[in-house]
């Protein structure tokens, strides 16, 4: 039975076989192709490799490790003998344990048991070891040692480095232009940067008198908002994978800095470093919150942790940038470029700062502490970077202190709210400390009333105040008399003001009622010690005020991010009449681009201003010029309009007596075109229903 079975089994697989034959010949007659054949052939040779095809994968791969990641090698320590080296020790393990827990350390010695000027310090991981390296290199230990600092897994790749040297590719010079080519403008208009359409739209105009010409407009050109350089040379873009810098005629990109999640940027004075934060920093690189740039390499020249940014900016910058600093608890950190290490290698101590800002003018600090126990509270102006303290201000009573610096540095104030012996009550003190005298005399004084704004003259001797509660508010203006008192010059009662702007240039100021006052302004002249109220007027719900660079024009507006309606910004002259009404879809920003300082002297812009009237004349003709200009230039634009609307009135007159055979064609003959009423003169008259009046008539009126 079982061999029937299998030959049973043999004869139906056969006759399978032979009916999978002939089925194969039927698709070969019917134009079915054999089935491929997806084997390589002998010749085929792979020169795929696995890391093309598996490149992801295998790099997740565990790498074999010496075990000595960890490790730096620290050269240029002072070589001591055994006495000196526990001090020794303790001075690198103190200096080394800020980046991270060091496990061992190792000091070679030479035959005379000195050490030999290096040493092995070994971190818990590599992370730190690469920190300390990065942060360590560089480092002044003393006048005679300053570090030198590398990973020991460099040391391979330092042995391996060729025997001949060969120069590196030299890279093209890349030209951006003028980077100052604004400046060049014949009619002196500033330019200035809009958001708009939500964020969406980013524009550049130049302002002038009739209506701005955009000079550059671009869809996305940022995420969030913009930023101009100090001195104007660069706009700052914001992108989710850092910021970009742009410049030069077209606005063309001139370097970008990765750093993801960007949100707050700072640029020093002299426009030579960058300062970036983002809070998605790397958790295992806790330096990655700040980062200090080189605007020119683009080379990142320090990271910093950052805790909180709420007081933006973290880092403070002397007016050359040289200098930056930065506050802690109780400490003043104060560092050098452009080593960008502590000065003299350490913190300053100054228990219970409270807040500090350099002078826009020179390398001078000035910082102020509250009261402790007996001690009274103190506001200190110190030379940077000796740290000489240059004047000393006692003060008791305080509850706050605010410090302000005049554009020039001429002047700082310090204004002080203080309490009164009960404590119940407040008032306030203007500390006056007078830069440019001797000694540095201070003048004090006092104002009962609750203080809303401060603000300085930035170019002269006078300040501002707002002070009082809404509705009564007031506006007092003084002014500080060389080697003399300062001096109430006028206070205006009864003002709708929350805010004061003065023009860079001084004499002029702007009283704003920004927000919740509904934009309400007053412009108002300050010249020759007299208090003038040119204009007052109003910019509904007004949210923002900026005077251009050269105090000739005011924007205001009302921004889309704070409000969502009457999206707009209005351009003023500094006498307040409003030149321009700008409508933008969903207007958000709005911004001067700033100038450089004048390359003229003090004396030189006073024997301008003394022959004023000469050139006024001058203007005055340039003005009127302009004007002619403008008129015969728009009535040659009217012109060439009509003239353009009479070329295509003629060419579709040309083109409807061309079709009129097509029109005859398509209704039989008719002639439509030549229809006309039999009487020339004979009147047409349309009547149109208007509507229907029924009054009721009492039947015995007519009686």
């Amino acid at each position: 039975m079982a061999e029937g079975s299998e030959r049973e089994r043999t004869s139906g697989r056969n006759k399978m076989d032979r009916s999978h034959e002939n089925d194969l010949n039927d698709e070969e007659e019917n134009g079915y192709e054999e089935e491929p054949d997806f084997s390589d052939p002998e010749s085929y040779v792979d020169n795929i490799t696995d890391e093309e095809l598996l490149g992801d994968i295998l790099r997740t791969k565990p790498k074999e490790a010496l075990g000595i990641d960890s490790v730096i090698v620290i050269d240029n320590i002072p070589q001591v003998g055994t006495e000196r080296l526990p001090k020794l020790k303790n001075v690198i393990r103190k200096v080394c344990s800020k980046y991270g827990e060091i496990s061992t350390e190792h000091y070679p010695e030479s035959e005379d048991g000195k050490t030999k000027g290096y040493v092995f310090v070994e971190y818990k991981s590599p992370e730190n070891a690469i920190e300390a390296a990065k942060q360590l290199s560089g480092y002044k230990l003393d006048k005679q040692h300053t570090f030198a600092v590398n990973l020991i897994t460099d040391f391979d790749k330092f042995m391996n480095l060729p025997d001949e040297w060969t120069s590196p590719e030299k890279q093209p010079y890349k030209d951006h232009g003028n980077m100052r080519n604004w400046l060049l403008d014949k009619e002196c208009n500033d330019q200035y940067s809009v958001i708009s359409d939500g964020g969406e739209t980013t524009a550049i105009l130049l302002n002038s008198k009739t209506e701005a010409n955009v000079v550059e407009e671009r869809k996305r050109w940022t995420e969030t908002y913009i930023r101009w350089s100090p001195l104007g040379t660069y706009l700052v873009t914001f992108h989710q994978k850092g910021i970009a810098l742009w410049g030069g005629e077209n606005f063309q990109q001139i370097r970008r800095f990765a750093h993801p999640g960007v949100q707050l940027i700072d640029v020093s004075p002299c426009e030579r470093y960058i300062v970036t934060f983002s809070p998605l920093n790397d958790p295992r690189d806790e330096t990655q919150a700040i980062i200090i740039w080189d605007i020119k390499t683009g080379i990142k020249k320090r990271g910093f942790s950052c805790d909180n940014a709420s007081n933006w900016p973290v880092f403070k910058w002397s007016h050359d940038g040289k200098f930056f600093a930065r506050m802690a608890e109780d400490t003043l950190g104060i560092y050098e470029t452009p080593s960008f290490g502590l000065l003299d290698k350490k913190s300053l101590k100054i228990p219970g700062i409270r807040e500090f800002c350099w002078s826009p003018a020179s390398n001078i600090m000035s910082y102020w502490t509250p009261e402790e126990k007996e001690n009274p509270a103190r506001v200190t102006l110190m030379a940077i970077p000796s740290r000489k303290e240059l004047r000393v201000k006692n003060l008791f009573s305080v509850a706050d202190c605010k410090l302000h610096w005049q554009k020039q540095g001429h002047y700082m104030c310090c204004k002080v709210d203080r309490l009164s012996k009960s404590k119940k009550n407040q008032f306030t003190n203007f500390e006056i400390f007078r830069m440019q005298e001797k000694q540095i005399p201070v003048d004090s004084i006092e104002v009962k009333e609750t203080i809303m704004a401060f603000a300085w003259e930035p170019t002269g001797n006078k300040f501002a105040i707002l002070l009082g509660e809404s509705p009564r508010i007031s506006a007092s203006f003084y002014n500080i008399k060389p080697k003399g008192k300062v001096e109430l010059i006028k206070t205006i009662e009864r003002k709708t003001a929350n805010s004061l702007f003065w023009a860079p240039t001084g004499q002029f100021v702007v009283l704003a009622g920004l927000r919740s006052m509904n934009g309400v302004f007053e412009f108002i002249d300050t010249g020759n010690d007299t208090i003038t109220v040119m204009n007052s007027t109003e910019h509904f719900m007004a949210t923002d005020v900026e005077w251009d660079p050269t105090g000739r024009y005011v924007i205001t507006g009302v921004s889309w991010w704070s409000h969502k309606v009457d999206n707009a910004y209005w351009i003023w002259s500094f006498q307040g009449k409003l030149l321009q009404k700008c409508d933008r879809e969903r207007f958000c920003q709005a911004l001067w681009r700033p100038r450089p300082q004048t390359p003229l002297t003090e004396e030189k812009i006073k024997e301008i201003k003394k022959n004023m009237k000469s050139y006024s004349k001058i203007f005055e003709i340039q003005d009127a010029k302009k004007k002619s200009k403008a008129s015969k230039e728009l009535i040659e634009r009217r012109q060439q309009q009509m003239n353009d609307f009479k070329e295509i009135v003629e060419r579709m007159k040309k083109r409807y007596d061309a079709e009129k055979e097509t029109r005859l064609g398509l209704r039989d003959g008719v002639d439509t075109d030549e229809l006309e009423h039999d009487d020339d003169n004979e009147e047409e008259v349309v009547e149109f229903f208007i509507g229907e009046e029924c009054t009721e008539v009492d039947e015995f009126e007519h009686e």
